[in-house]
Protein backbone atom coordinates (compact mmCIF):
# COMPACT_ATOMS: atom_id res chain seq x y z
CA UNK A 1 0.00 0.00 0.00
CA UNK A 2 2.76 2.29 0.61
CA UNK A 3 4.49 2.07 -2.46
CA UNK A 4 1.40 2.41 -4.49
CA UNK A 5 0.97 5.57 -2.83
CA UNK A 6 4.93 6.80 -2.93
CA UNK A 7 4.01 5.51 -7.29
CA UNK A 8 1.52 7.66 -7.43
CA UNK A 9 2.94 11.02 -6.19
CA UNK A 10 5.56 10.46 -8.24
CA UNK A 11 3.86 9.75 -11.90
CA UNK A 12 1.72 13.19 -10.86
CA UNK A 13 5.05 15.08 -9.91
CA UNK A 14 6.61 13.78 -13.41
CA UNK A 15 3.69 14.97 -15.19
CA UNK A 16 3.57 18.44 -13.65
CA UNK A 17 7.23 18.97 -14.64
CA UNK A 18 6.18 17.85 -18.44
CA UNK A 19 3.57 20.04 -18.36
CA UNK A 20 5.65 23.35 -17.34
CA UNK A 21 7.93 22.56 -19.87
CA UNK A 22 6.19 22.76 -22.44
CA UNK A 23 4.26 25.73 -21.39
CA UNK A 24 7.87 27.34 -21.24
CA UNK A 25 8.88 25.98 -24.60
CA UNK A 26 6.11 27.88 -26.60
CA UNK A 27 6.43 31.03 -25.02
CA UNK A 28 3.84 34.28 -25.54
CA UNK A 29 1.88 33.86 -28.62
CA UNK A 30 3.33 35.99 -31.25
CA UNK A 31 0.78 39.19 -32.20
CA UNK A 32 -0.78 39.51 -35.22
CA UNK A 33 1.05 41.22 -38.04
CA UNK A 34 -0.18 44.93 -38.59
CA UNK A 35 -2.26 45.30 -42.40
CA UNK A 36 0.05 47.28 -44.25
CA UNK A 37 -1.84 49.88 -46.70
CA UNK A 38 -0.56 50.19 -50.49
CA UNK A 39 1.43 53.46 -51.22
CA UNK A 40 -0.22 55.17 -54.33
CA UNK A 41 2.34 55.80 -56.85
CA UNK A 42 2.89 59.29 -57.58
CA UNK A 43 1.76 60.66 -61.51
CA UNK A 44 4.65 61.40 -63.71
CA UNK A 45 5.02 65.08 -64.14
CA UNK A 46 3.11 66.11 -67.81
CA UNK A 47 5.93 67.24 -70.12
CA UNK A 48 6.61 70.91 -71.19
CA UNK A 49 3.81 72.10 -73.51
CA UNK A 50 5.44 71.04 -77.20
CA UNK A 51 3.85 72.64 -80.62
CA UNK A 52 6.18 70.41 -83.16
CA UNK A 53 5.13 67.67 -80.84
CA UNK A 54 1.48 68.75 -81.47
CA UNK A 55 1.51 69.05 -84.87
CA UNK A 56 3.99 65.68 -85.52
CA UNK A 57 1.28 63.59 -83.70
CA UNK A 58 -1.50 65.56 -85.62
CA UNK A 59 0.19 64.31 -88.92
CA UNK A 60 0.54 66.90 -92.33
CA UNK A 61 2.34 69.52 -90.91
CA UNK A 62 5.77 68.27 -92.18
CA UNK A 63 7.20 71.29 -94.01
CA UNK A 64 5.47 74.07 -91.36
CA UNK A 65 7.11 71.96 -88.50
CA UNK A 66 10.54 72.25 -90.58
CA UNK A 67 10.37 75.77 -90.99
CA UNK A 68 9.69 76.35 -87.04
CA UNK A 69 13.12 74.37 -86.06
CA UNK A 70 15.52 75.90 -88.78
CA UNK A 71 13.70 79.19 -87.64
CA UNK A 72 14.81 78.42 -83.93
CA UNK A 73 10.83 79.84 -83.59
CA UNK A 74 10.23 76.14 -82.34
CA UNK A 75 12.29 76.76 -79.43
CA UNK A 76 11.11 80.37 -79.03
CA UNK A 77 7.65 79.17 -78.38
CA UNK A 78 8.59 76.39 -76.07
CA UNK A 79 9.95 78.90 -73.67
CA UNK A 80 6.98 80.95 -73.91
CA UNK A 81 4.66 78.19 -73.14
CA UNK A 82 6.33 77.07 -70.36
CA UNK A 83 7.87 80.38 -68.77
CA UNK A 84 4.85 82.53 -68.57
CA UNK A 85 1.04 82.44 -68.69
CA UNK A 86 0.95 84.26 -71.80
CA UNK A 87 -1.29 82.42 -74.31
CA UNK A 88 -1.19 82.06 -77.33
CA UNK A 89 -2.73 80.90 -81.11
CA UNK A 90 -1.30 79.50 -83.81
CA UNK A 91 -2.57 78.87 -87.57
CA UNK A 92 -0.89 76.09 -88.58
CA UNK A 93 -0.82 75.26 -92.72
CA UNK A 94 -0.80 71.74 -93.64
CA UNK A 95 1.68 69.99 -96.49
CA UNK A 96 -0.82 70.68 -99.43
CA UNK A 97 -0.89 74.29 -98.73
CA UNK A 98 2.61 74.73 -98.83
CA UNK A 99 2.41 72.56 -101.87
CA UNK A 100 0.23 74.79 -103.45
CA UNK A 101 2.94 78.06 -103.18
CA UNK A 102 4.56 78.67 -106.16
CA UNK A 103 7.83 76.54 -106.93
CA UNK A 104 10.93 78.03 -105.83
CA UNK A 105 8.73 80.52 -103.20
CA UNK A 106 10.62 79.03 -99.56
CA UNK A 107 14.33 79.16 -100.99
CA UNK A 108 13.79 82.56 -102.18
CA UNK A 109 12.92 84.28 -99.53
CA UNK A 110 16.00 85.57 -96.43
CA UNK A 111 16.25 84.03 -93.27
CA UNK A 112 14.57 87.17 -91.85
CA UNK A 113 11.79 86.84 -94.29
CA UNK A 114 11.42 82.83 -93.15
CA UNK A 115 11.63 83.72 -89.39
CA UNK A 116 8.44 86.89 -90.35
CA UNK A 117 6.75 84.27 -92.13
CA UNK A 118 6.25 81.77 -88.97
CA UNK A 119 5.82 84.75 -86.82
CA UNK A 120 2.89 85.86 -89.15
CA UNK A 121 1.47 82.32 -88.15
CA UNK A 122 0.97 82.95 -84.76
CA UNK A 123 -0.94 85.38 -82.48
CA UNK A 124 0.44 85.95 -78.82
CA UNK A 125 -2.99 85.66 -77.19
CA UNK A 126 -5.21 82.78 -76.43
CA UNK A 127 -8.56 83.05 -79.25
CA UNK A 128 -10.82 80.21 -78.51
CA UNK A 129 -12.96 79.51 -81.41
CA UNK A 130 -15.73 81.85 -79.97
CA UNK A 131 -13.75 84.46 -79.44
CA UNK A 132 -13.18 85.25 -83.61
CA UNK A 133 -16.57 86.74 -83.56
CA UNK A 134 -15.50 89.57 -80.89
CA UNK A 135 -11.87 90.00 -82.07
CA UNK A 136 -10.70 93.48 -83.26
CA UNK A 137 -9.02 93.82 -86.74
CA UNK A 138 -6.41 93.94 -88.06
CA UNK A 139 -5.09 91.39 -85.79
CA UNK A 140 -1.72 91.66 -84.86
CA UNK A 141 0.77 88.85 -85.14
CA UNK A 142 4.22 87.84 -84.11
CA UNK A 143 5.59 89.57 -87.18
CA UNK A 144 4.66 92.71 -85.79
CA UNK A 145 3.25 95.91 -87.40
CA UNK A 146 -0.62 95.25 -88.68
CA UNK A 147 -0.63 98.11 -90.57
CA UNK A 148 -1.62 98.51 -93.86
CA UNK A 149 0.59 97.49 -96.26
CA UNK A 150 2.57 95.42 -93.24
CA UNK A 151 1.16 92.58 -91.74
CA UNK A 152 -2.46 93.15 -91.24
CA UNK A 153 -4.44 89.85 -90.66
CA UNK A 154 -7.89 90.34 -90.68
CA UNK A 155 -10.41 87.49 -89.37
CA UNK A 156 -14.42 87.46 -89.85
CA UNK A 157 -16.87 85.18 -89.37
CA UNK A 158 -20.22 83.98 -90.64
CA UNK A 159 -21.97 81.50 -88.54
CA UNK A 160 -19.37 78.61 -87.62
CA UNK A 161 -16.81 79.05 -90.31
CA UNK A 162 -13.81 81.59 -89.86
CA UNK A 163 -12.18 83.54 -92.48
CA UNK A 164 -9.09 85.16 -92.54
CA UNK A 165 -7.46 87.32 -95.09
CA UNK A 166 -3.98 88.81 -95.22
CA UNK A 167 -4.39 91.18 -98.39
CA UNK A 168 -3.02 88.28 -100.60
CA UNK A 169 -4.00 85.03 -99.01
CA UNK A 170 -8.09 83.89 -98.45
CA UNK A 171 -8.36 81.31 -96.30
CA UNK A 172 -10.59 79.38 -93.59
CA UNK A 173 -10.06 77.85 -90.25
CA UNK A 174 -10.54 73.58 -91.40
CA UNK A 175 -9.80 72.16 -88.20
CA UNK A 176 -8.75 72.46 -84.47
CA UNK A 177 -5.96 70.80 -84.07
CA UNK A 178 -5.50 71.45 -80.18
CA UNK A 179 -6.25 73.55 -77.04
CA UNK A 180 -5.90 73.34 -73.55
CA UNK A 181 -6.80 77.40 -72.89
CA UNK A 182 -3.40 78.74 -72.91
CA UNK A 183 -2.39 77.14 -76.35
CA UNK A 184 -5.06 76.92 -79.16
CA UNK A 185 -3.58 75.30 -82.78
CA UNK A 186 -5.61 75.37 -85.92
CA UNK A 187 -5.21 74.05 -89.19
CA UNK A 188 -5.81 75.93 -92.25
CA UNK A 189 -5.32 74.97 -96.21
CA UNK A 190 -3.48 78.13 -96.96
CA UNK A 191 -0.33 79.67 -96.19
CA UNK A 192 -1.04 83.32 -95.17
CA UNK A 193 0.89 85.74 -97.31
CA UNK A 194 1.79 88.61 -95.69
CA UNK A 195 2.17 92.13 -97.97
CA UNK A 196 5.41 93.06 -96.48
CA UNK A 197 7.00 90.09 -97.73
CA UNK A 198 5.32 89.23 -101.31
CA UNK A 199 4.30 92.38 -102.37
CA UNK A 200 6.29 95.23 -100.59
CA UNK A 201 5.33 98.76 -101.34
CA UNK A 202 7.74 101.30 -102.17
CA UNK A 203 8.39 103.84 -99.69
CA UNK A 204 6.83 107.74 -100.54
CA UNK A 205 8.55 110.47 -101.90
CA UNK A 206 9.92 112.87 -99.52
CA UNK A 207 8.30 115.73 -99.69
CA UNK A 208 10.13 118.37 -102.08
CA UNK A 209 11.05 121.11 -99.73
CA UNK A 210 9.40 124.53 -99.79
CA UNK A 211 10.94 127.65 -101.72
CA UNK A 212 11.26 130.75 -99.80
CA UNK A 213 10.03 133.87 -101.36
CA UNK A 214 13.13 135.75 -99.69
CA UNK A 215 15.40 133.69 -101.71
CA UNK A 216 13.19 134.00 -105.03
CA UNK A 217 13.31 137.99 -104.43
CA UNK A 218 16.92 138.15 -104.24
CA UNK A 219 17.28 136.30 -107.15
CA UNK A 220 15.04 138.07 -109.42
CA UNK A 221 17.02 141.23 -108.27
CA UNK A 222 20.52 140.01 -108.96
CA UNK A 223 19.22 138.82 -112.33
CA UNK A 224 17.63 141.57 -114.21
CA UNK A 225 15.83 141.50 -117.49
CA UNK A 226 18.79 143.35 -119.88
CA UNK A 227 21.99 141.14 -120.85
CA UNK A 228 25.41 142.60 -120.52
CA UNK A 229 25.31 143.00 -124.62
CA UNK A 230 22.09 145.61 -123.97
CA UNK A 231 23.85 147.21 -120.79
CA UNK A 232 27.24 148.09 -123.88
CA UNK A 233 25.39 148.97 -126.35
CA UNK A 234 22.99 152.16 -124.39
CA UNK A 235 26.32 153.10 -122.91
CA UNK A 236 27.72 153.78 -126.12
CA UNK A 237 24.63 155.72 -127.48
CA UNK A 238 24.85 157.52 -124.39
CA UNK A 239 28.22 158.50 -124.87
CA UNK A 240 27.42 159.46 -128.52
CA UNK A 241 24.24 161.90 -127.79
CA UNK A 242 26.66 163.51 -125.11
CA UNK A 243 29.91 163.74 -127.83
CA UNK A 244 26.73 165.40 -130.11
CA UNK A 245 25.54 168.27 -126.88
CA UNK A 246 28.68 169.41 -127.09
CA UNK A 247 29.58 170.09 -130.16
CA UNK A 248 26.09 172.23 -130.55
CA UNK A 249 27.21 173.89 -127.26
CA UNK A 250 30.70 174.62 -129.13
CA UNK A 251 29.75 176.20 -132.32
CA UNK A 252 27.07 178.47 -130.67
CA UNK A 253 29.88 180.29 -128.21
CA UNK A 254 32.38 180.24 -130.98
Amino acid sequence: MKQQYVFTTLSFLILFVLNCSTTLAQGPAAAPAAPTTPVAAAPAPSGPTNVTKILEKAGQFTLFIRLLKSTQVANQLLGQLNNSNNGMTIFAPTDNAFASLKSGTLNSLTDEQKVELVQFHIVPTYLSSTQFQTISNPLRTQAGDSGDGKFPLNITTSGNSVNMTSGLTNTSVSGTIYTDGQLAVYQIDQVLRPMQIFDPRPPAPAPAPAKSKKKKAAVVADSPDETPADNNKAATLQNVALLGVAAVVAAIYL
